[in-house]
């Protein structure tokens, strides 16, 4: 068995495998000020709760957006699973061809979606759609190489940004509103920011498509892809696991 970990602005996604078998997985909080010991004794309680030993581990790798984090979960890995953990960076063997002006900018969950998405989705042309704290677009074209894609602010920052900076709006929670027209305030904005967030993500691929001068797959994962993903016309398939069975191919690339 081996411990997968997707390290994320907003949360830290982890799961455990046997072979290419999910036997478990878990979302937590992004903590940039906890210790290794902090993260030691959570991660020991998410081992009981699935009722494996850490002993069983044969192998850690971790996908960060977050550098302040690397170290402390380098650490973690060492000190509480006993194994040095495959990094996803420079160096390490993801199979993936990157056609980006600098290669060492792409962000590591954005190499780990493309990955899982050629392997899964049999090549290109394809469009990762992944709705974390930013929003990431990713574009992989016929043969399978990685052309690049655009990002844009999350829904939660997008949200929370609404909230702060206009006096008479309230915090609300995201959900799918009945009808366009809202009603009330808090309606009103759930329908602007959601139905307004599916429109964009349909602008954004479609000229993606005619830039391409072909029409991919668009597939989308993260948090809030559910929740999207219904509204749009342009998205075929959510695939919540996305990053995590990336990280466990990319795994078994380095064995």
């Amino acid at each position: 068995m081996f411990l997968v970990i997707d390290v994320g602005n907003t949360n830290i996604v982890l799961g455990i495998y046997r072979g290419r078998e999910l036997l478990h997985h878990f979302r937590i909080s992004t903590n940039r000020q906890a210790t290794v010991d902090e993260y030691g004794v959570l991660i020991h309680n998410l081992f009981e709760l699935a009722r494996i030993p850490e002993s069983k581990m044969e192998g850690v790798i971790i996908s960060s957006v977050v550098p302040p984090l690397m170290h402390v979960l380098e650490e973690l890995s060492v000190k509480y699973l006993h194994h040095k953990p495959l990094v996803v960076g420079p160096g390490i063997k993801t199979g993936l061809n990157l056609r980006y002006e600098n290669p060492r900018e792409v962000g590591a969950d954005r190499i780990v979606n493309a990955v899982a998405a050629i392997e899964q989705y049999g090549g290109g042309p394809l469009v990762v759609v992944d709705f974390g704290t930013a929003t990431t677009f990713d574009c992989i074209d016929a043969q399978g190489n990685y052309l690049g894609g655009a990002i844009v602010p999350g829904i939660g920052i997008s949200t929370e940004a609404l909230y702060q900076r206009a006096s008479k709006l309230p915090r609300i929670e995201l959900e799918k509103p009945k009808k366009v027209i809202g009603r009330n305030t808090v309606h009103a904005m759930q329908a602007g920011i959601i139905f307004g967030y599916a429109g964009q993500v349909d602008g954004i691929v479609e000229r993606i498509a005619r830039e391409m001068n072909e029409k991919p797959k668009v597939i989308a994962t993260g948090g809030l892809a559910e929740l999207i993903a219904s509204e749009t016309r342009t998205i075929e398939e959510v695939n919540p696991r996305l990053t995590l069975e990336g990280l466990r191919i990319i795994y078994e690339r380095n064995q």
